[in-house]
């Protein structure tokens, strides 16, 4: 099975990636990687191949149509795309996107060393108004290049929210979900923590499955979280019985 997974910034994409790796035996291409093999058929180093990108979007498009390249070469592997746009260019996978809550986000990015000097914030608040801003400017240049939407939740068979439950269970949940899903042609299926939608767990977090009740509550997305619709008494016995996620559908 192939796995496209895309998300907001600071959603964890890279260590659900290697959970999925250690655990799943998925064999992991991110973008990075991508980029590498790229710069070696075309022989040139990973600095030069940085440069070229700063100066051309061809290469942006080489790098996004590689994906796709890869998925086509290697049709029975277990792979995980990691990367913004694989979604777009890998012909048959399971689509997620990896959502976060903007607040949490922040935290995460201005607590983490290991994002060097290429990622300095002045606070939280300054992490948050940056991460915004990349993400309004990311959408912006997809829709140039290429004519998508990258948060149109339409555009993925799973939303997984990965604000509040630990790295491996969103691990697990998305592997399950992948699953289930590989025969379906649904999209927009969403899992969202009751905590993002304003109620907070009054027990102990359950790790075993399920990890959702199996009636679909009703969302619209508004500002940078979502409001309920629909099935709000699913929402609050939800947080009451320590389940990690319920599942969800946009308004139409």
């Amino acid at each position: 099975m192939h796995i496209t997974l895309t998300g907001n910034l600071g959603s964890g994409k890279s260590t659900v990636c290697k959970l999925l790796e250690q655990k799943y035996g998925y064999e992991i291409f991110s973008t990075g990687k991508i980029i590498r093999q790229i710069a070696d058929e075309l022989g040139v180093s990973v600095l030069e191949m940085n440069e070229l990108m700063s100066r051309d979007h061809k290469y942006d498009k080489m790098i996004d149509e590689a994906s796709g390249r890869i998925s086509r070469e290697n049709p029975d592997k277990n792979i995980l795309f990691d990367s913004r746009l694989a979604w777009n260019f890998v012909e048959r996978s399971f689509k997620v996107f990896l959502s976060v809550d903007l607040s949490v986000a922040a935290e995460r990015v201005y607590n983490d060393a290991a994002r060097g000097k290429v990622e300095r914030y002045a606070s939280v608040a300054d992490a948050r108004e940056q991460l915004r801003e990349r993400a309004a400017n990311e959408d912006r240049r997809y829709e140039g290049l290429y004519g998508i939407h990258y948060f149109d939740y339409m555009n993925y068979d799973l939303v997984l929210d990965s604000s509040y439950a630990p790295p491996e269970l969103v691990a697990q949940a998305l592997f399950s979900e992948a699953k289930r899903g590989a025969e379906s042609a649904e999209t927009g299926r969403m899992l969202l923590s009751p905590k993002r939608l304003g109620y907070a767990w009054t027990c102990p977090l359950r790790t075993e499955a399920p990890f959702y009740p199996e009636a679909e509550i009703v969302v619209a997305p508004e500002g940078d979280g979502f409001r309920i619709c629909g099935g709000e008494d699913i929402v609050k016995k939800a947080a009451a019985d320590g389940m990690p996620y319920v599942a969800a559908r946009l308004a139409k």
